[in-house]
């Protein structure tokens, strides 16, 4: 029998215009305490985005993408928030914001194997 570990996950969305409320879903972030797992997976599809901003700036969104994954990977290079622990770098991670990437509500499931859930999740709900 697969020891199966709780984890929780949140969808990154880029909001290009916040007051419309319109958003692409661009990546994903999975936490699993148990097996001491943090990680972020993420894609850009400009067509896509520059759909609903024409004016948008992609590089930026990747930019902003890119943090998240050096938070999670525990990089100091991106500052304070790549320092913490992990569950004090899910809780930057997942804290709502105003603006253009968003972290959107968490979730939760259980899994063996946290890596392969977050290749699952990001095909899922970003690709």
């Amino acid at each position: 029998m697969t020891t199966r570990h709780p984890y929780q996950y949140v969808v990154l969305r880029c909001v290009p215009r916040v007051e419309r409320e319109e958003f692409l879903n661009v990546g994903v972030v999975v936490y699993c305490q148990e097996t001491k797992f943090l990680a972020a997976a993420w894609a850009c599809d400009s067509a896509r985005l520059l759909a609903l901003d024409p004016t948008l700036d992609v590089s930026r969104v990747c930019d902003a993408l890119s943090y998240v994954e050096g938070v999670c990977a525990g990089d100091a290079s991106v500052g304070a928030a790549g320092r913490g622990d992990l569950g004090t770098r899910f809780g930057f991670v997942k804290a709502p914001r105003s603006t253009v990437l968003q972290p959107g509500p968490v979730h939760g499931g259980v899994t063996a194997d946290p890596a392969r859930e977050l290749a699952h999740l990001v095909q899922r709900f970003v690709s």
